[in-house]
């Protein structure tokens, strides 16, 4: 634990516990929700934290306060989950595979690479039985999964043409913390880099890692692509983003301010969801016309080339974090869907 968090947590202690005594005279003071993450403002996340805020505060009637913490304003990636276990904040939307780290393996499936062959397959998993159980893991951590986001799927960007799976070999591949995306970068002949959202910016300009693997909507709001000539569409895993509450902090709550919250929430998710697909087509147009990256869609022969090199991956981090199971599952419901 950082000095800062520690800090932190103290700070909320005391104010919990100078709450428990004056109880009736804070009374009337609004439940304060500070919400942070780490992308910008006009992503499919942001525009859906701002309409939960909405929704949040005028269903209440101002009971309900939602303070809003774009762009890593208050804790980076590496830092928001502790942030929020600390109950430093109320409020986290990450990356699924940010669970894997503290001890939720299941969560780096959204990692693996062609588990999801499009956003319906992706829906099914995370609006189903796997996606409540998948939620339910949290409590053990201290959180509250309260639902799922879309992000869309990865790209890979290098100032070198990615046509083929060899063309990636030997470039330094920015990451986020994720031992799935690892090997998926490794089975490329890549060097995977970890780094926070960020800092990548000024490591692609500065040739300290020489591409990215990521969310198109991240690429292009974090201008990443202005210092990267080339960006392929192959859309190998699917980012998804979990929507968690403090445990404690939600478990105090009255009833009807839970259940208005989670109203709001259904209604941001269906927002975030929508905006997400149109995003992501909008992005792609948006960074051919910027003219600073060429956006390369694999033919299918090529396509088939990517999935044949990194379906292993699949396989073996499946077996390596006890996912077997689950990946079944996925692929039993894909192929009933398709028997229909």
């Amino acid at each position: 634990m950082n000095r800062t968090l520690a800090a932190l947590l103290l700070a909320s202690s005391a104010l919990l516990a100078t709450v428990s005594v004056a109880g009736p005279a804070l009374a009337d003071k609004p439940i304060i929700i500070k919400f942070s993450h780490v992308v910008a403002p006009d992503t499919p996340k942001g525009i859906a934290a701002a309409q939960f805020k909405k929704f949040a505060e005028e269903r209440t009637g101002g009971k309900v306060v939602v303070e809003l913490y774009p762009n890593s304003q208050l804790y980076k990636d590496k830092e928001e989950l502790e942030a929020l276990q600390l109950g430093a904040v109320q409020m986290l939307a990450p990356t699924a595979s940010k669970f894997g780290p503290i001890g939720l393996k299941e969560y780096q499936a959204f990692d693996l690479p062609y588990l999801f062959p499009d956003r319906a397959t992706v829906h099914k998993v995370t609006n189903g039985p796997i996606g409540a159980a998948l939620l339910r893991k949290l409590e053990s951590k201290g959180m509250v999964g309260m639902a799922f986001w879309d992000n869309g799927f990865r790209a890979i960007s290098a100032n070198t043409p990615l046509r083929l799976p060899t063309d990636a070999r030997g470039l330094k591949i920015r990451i986020n913390s994720s031992k799935v995306n690892a090997e998926t970068i490794k089975a490329l002949g890549g060097l995977p880099q970890t780094l926070v959202l960020s800092e990548v910016y000024q490591a692609l300009d500065t040739g300290v890692v020489d591409g990215t693997d990521g969310p198109l909507s991240n690429l292009y709001t974090q201008k990443q692509h202005e210092v990267q000539k080339h960006v392929a569409l192959t859309d190998h895993s699917f980012s998804a983003y979990v929507v968690v509450v403090n445990k404690p902090f939600w478990d105090g709550l009255p009833a009807d301010i839970r259940s208005t919250l989670d109203g709001a929430l259904k209604d941001a998710t269906r927002i975030n969801d929508q905006l997400a697909e149109e995003d992501e087509r909008k992005t792609i147009d948006a960074i051919r016309n910027s003219g600073k990256s060429a956006v390369h869609t694999p033919t299918p022969d090529e396509k088939q080339a990517w999935i044949k090199a990194l379906t292993p991956v699949q396989t073996k981090m499946a077996q390596q974090l006890g996912l077997t199971e689950l990946v079944a599952a996925v692929n039993r419901d894909l192929t009933a869907e398709r028997s229909q």
